[in-house]
């Protein structure tokens, strides 16, 4: 256990951002699995407004540093990939 007063903050800040970090992770993740149910249902209109919905959250975790640029580009292109094939 710490026993400075900076180390017992350095733990509760880790805590916050370990918290908004797993949060933002979940969140993509759901968002994700509900482009490919709209592909599996061949919901085409309503795929591509999740494809647009979930890039700008991946988006959004790149520029907080939740999630690495080359793995939402991973993300980005195989949603786009099985949206597209519809």
């Amino acid at each position: 256990m710490a026993h400075s007063k900076s180390a017992k903050k350095r733990i509760s800040i880790a805590e916050r951002n370990r918290k908004r970090n797993q949060d933002v992770k979940s969140r993509v993740k759901t968002m994700a699995k509900k482009v490919l149910t709209d592909v599996e249902t061949k919901n085409a209109e309503a795929a591509q407004a999740s494809l647009s919905l979930i890039y700008k959250e991946l988006d959004k975790a790149v520029s907080k540093g939740i999630l690495k640029k080359n793995t939402v580009s991973r993300k980005k292109a195989r949603l786009a990939a099985r949206v597209n094939a519809l």
